[in-house]
């Protein structure tokens, strides 16, 4: 069983409102979320010795969560990734969303669903959290009201999300939470082991949107479905890092994604999920910047992202996996992350 406790996380500027912070407590993890952006501020994990390390990036304190930073922990939509140029046509009218990542729209825009105060309502194993993103918020047509739910049973943690709207819009929402197995502000994620079930990848331009193309991962760097070191790895195939779209299953139901294990401590992580898939981001854009929890700083390659999701762009590209939600249907996708020691 879990346990859930609730506490004062702090206040946003000018009477914005008061932000709380729920911790979900079992034998083996221990959870801790805002509801400033549902986000997952700490998640504590036993090595093999039984040594507990917070093994997320993020902030102690909300002043971290409110300067710019690259949606640590965060719930993104109302749709993650990008969208190219920032635009999309929808029965006839054309919509324009904020240009925030190059020339294109970033996870949901300047004010997405990451920096917004969700209402929460505890539950017995979890939290559930809940807003209404009104008609045109950020460019979006129609009012959408979201559920996000995090459920703790032993060693896995489940993200629920569902949502329902009154007019025609795309929906892709997911979490970005950086991971390091090693423990958070460890220098790198080099000597970690990378699985990831897809047989298929999606190509990307410069601006990292993706081509088009369904590439095959055989006889490339993309192909993950063997177990890769991932320094090695990246050396190996003289590539920069990881940012893209692995094809996962096309069923809606749960399915196998990624797993991830880091032998020296022990610590495997993996991944379960009905999205058809999984954006692979090795924190290629981190820089040592930003000033994290216990001091930590985080250089490049220092966490890593299974953002599990719908294809990048797939607004724009109508052979990839369906994006829109139309009134009377809901959006309902649950990803699962389980820790145990290998």
């Amino acid at each position: 069983m879990a346990s859930v406790t609730r506490a004062v996380f702090g206040d946003l500027p000018s009477g914005a409102g008061t932000v709380e912070k729920f911790q979900l407590q079992s034998d083996l993890l221990k959870v801790d979320i805002i509801s400033w952006g549902c986000t997952i501020t700490a998640l504590e994990v036993k090595d093999r010795q039984g040594k507990a390390s917070d093994v997320v990036l993020g902030f102690a304190e909300l002043e971290g969560y409110l300067q710019k930073q690259p949606y640590f922990g965060a719930v993104v939509g109302r749709v993650a990734n990008r969208i190219a140029k920032g635009t999309f046509t929808l029965d006839g009218k054309e919509y324009k969303l904020a240009i925030n990542n190059g020339p294109n729209s970033l996870h949901g825009g300047v004010r997405g669903f990451d920096k917004v105060l969700w209402t929460p309502r505890m539950l017995s194993n979890g939290v559930q959290f809940s807003r209404v993103s009104p008609d045109g918020e950020e460019g979006y047509p129609g009012e959408l009201k979201v559920w996000v739910t995090y459920t703790l049973d032993g060693g896995e943690l489940m993200i629920n999300y569902r949502a329902q709207a009154s007019r025609t819009t795309p929906v892709n929402l997911t979490n970005h939470s950086y991971f390091n197995l090693a423990g958070q502000g460890s220098p790198n994620i080099y000597d970690h082991e990378v699985t990831i079930e897809a047989d298929a990848f999606l190509p990307v331009d410069e601006t990292l949107i993706p081509t088009g193309e369904v590439a095959p991962v055989q006889g490339t760097a993309f192909d993950l479905r063997k177990p890769v070191e991932l320094g090695k790895h990246l050396q190996d195939f003289h590539i920069n890092g990881f940012d893209h779209n692995f094809c996962l299953k096309g069923s809606k139901e749960k399915h196998f994604c990624a797993r991830v294990c880091h032998a020296g401590s022990g610590r495997l992580l993996e991944v379960y999920t009905t999205q058809p898939g999984v954006q692979f981001y090795t924190g290629n854009f981190l820089d040592g910047a930003l000033k994290g929890k216990g001091g930590a700083v985080y250089p490049k390659h220092s966490g890593f992202c299974l953002e599990t999701q719908n294809w990048p762009d797939a607004v724009n590209q109508p052979h990839f996996p369906p994006v829109l939600l139309r009134p009377g249907d809901e959006y309902d996708h649950t990803t699962w992350f389980k820790f145990s020691v290998a």
